[in-house]
């Protein structure tokens, strides 16, 4: 197969312009008035302009379990429940994540999945099934236990200290770029073990994962394609360094050149799982970071609360991660026919699970459309997933959240969002790229 005849949205869910213009929508209309067979809550410019709720909220009410049938994407299930989800997310021997069966994203499909030695190719652990998924995951672990943690805490709170005392004062900046990008992008090169200035070069990679659905970045999927072989380039001499060096346990990329499982990843393969640990790494964490200071200043009794008992920062934290949901679904495909919740799912479909609609599902979670920085069990969300692939460096994000907002509680009395933010044109993604923020003093 030649690289012309093959689809790049098989693994990435990536669409063209001309594909784009075809499936636009009007992303003001009211849900309630489009025929309910015709919804298609998948739409990348939902997201981008933060329409998606009423899509949602009019599903879990009326067709929980919810087909589209034509889509940029092709069919595909939506499971907006939290029962559901988990339904689905709890049985890896029947809904599969692995890349040739269609991956973990819309669009894939067994039927286009791209030759294995194709640029388009990235299979990664997260798009594995058992056993190599759990094989490749254990080599990963040992670098997120809660004794590495915990060496990395004075760190973060080292680094979180120096980026919120140089930002500027009685002045709008974009917290986005200043703070959420620079704290994540700064452990993402301590955990690789490569130089801080190179941190720059990681947050653009992860930034291209997510931007090649958008026309506006590049105007063909093989365009971004060519700046992520622009990363293997990179590792590629950093993982020979470390193959050809005694293990270093600390080093992700030394315990992934060492790892029994990992050490023999073909060029596809390896690439893929550096993308995977950067965008992991960096893009959920920054969004849930920017995304609580959104959440706070939109409800200001809770900011309040918060100001009174900065105590409640450990129970805050999960909450911003489940009101953000910062990766909005993730994909599976059905490996035989099965029924769930009344609905014939036939071997081949591609399932949805909307994480970003399960937490927000009132029969599940108590007034789970309010933020509550002391809700009483805040760690019943989704935001991680369920199951074998729930994210392996959750803790880590966490830890992150934690420690910044303890910083900023040390600091400053109430930070103002001067404007409405600016969002990522994606539907996996629940990404901010700007947000106009205003310290006072």
């Amino acid at each position: 197969m030649s690289d012309a005849n093959i689809d790049p949205s098989a693994q990435v869910s990536v669409t063209n312009r001309e594909t784009q213009e075809k499936w636009a929508i009007d992303v003001h209309q009211d849900p309630a008035e489009i025929p309910l067979a015709e919804l298609d809550p998948g739409h990348p410019s939902l997201f981008e302009h933060d329409k998606f709720e009423p899509y949602f909220e009019r599903l879990r009410a009326e067709d929980p379990l919810h087909l589209t049938q034509e889509s940029m994407f092709g069919p595909y299930w939506s499971a907006t429940t939290y029962k559901d989800i988990m339904a689905i997310d709890s049985n890896h021997e029947v809904f599969s994540s692995d890349i040739d069966n269609g991956g973990i994203r819309m669009g894939g499909r067994p039927t286009e999945t791209p030759a294995k030695d194709s640029p388009f190719y990235l299979p990664m652990f997260i798009m594995q099934d058992p056993p190599k998924h759990d094989d490749q995951r254990k080599v990963v672990a040992p670098s997120f236990t809660p004794k590495r943690l915990q060496e990395l805490r004075g760190l973060i709170q080292e680094r979180a200290g120096t980026i919120l005392d140089n930002l500027p004062r009685n002045e709008d900046f974009n917290w986005v770029k200043e703070v959420s990008v620079e704290l994540t992008g700064q452990m993402l090169a301590t955990i690789f073990n490569v130089p801080q200035e190179d941190r720059h070069k990681l947050v653009h990679w992860s930034d291209t994962v997510e931007n090649l659905s958008n026309p506006d970045f590049f105007e063909t999927p093989e365009e971004g394609f060519q700046e992520l072989w622009r990363c293997f380039e990179y590792f590629d001499a950093i993982w020979k360094e470390r193959a050809a060096a005694p293990l270093v346990a600390d080093d992700l990329i030394s315990t992934l050149a060492h790892g029994e499982s990992t050490k023999d990843m073909t060029p596809n393969e390896f690439l893929g799982n550096m993308l995977l640990l950067i965008v992991g790494g960096n893009d959920t964490t920054r969004n849930s970071i920017s995304g609580g200071v959104l959440a706070l200043h939109r409800h200001q009794d809770e900011y309040t609360k918060l100001l009174n008992n900065p105590g409640l920062v450990p129970k805050m934290v999960p909450e911003i991660i489940r009101w953000q949901s910062p990766v909005a679904h993730m994909c599976r495909t059905a490996m035989r026919d099965i029924e769930i919740s009344g609905k014939q799912i036939k071997a081949g479909d591609k399932m949805v699970m909307w994480y970003i609609s399960g937490n927000r599902d009132e029969s599940e979670i108590e007034n789970a459309n309010s933020f509550i920085i002391d809700r009483p069990n805040p760690r019943k969300h989704l935001s991680f997933g369920f199951g074998i692939h729930r994210c392996v460096g959750n803790r880590l994000g966490e830890m992150q959240l934690n420690v910044l907002w303890e910083e900023i509680l040390k600091r400053f009395p109430r930070m103002e969002v001067t404007g409405d933010p600016t969002y990522l044109r994606s539907n996996f993604i629940h990404g901010i790229r700007e947000l106009p923020v205003r310290i006072s003093g």
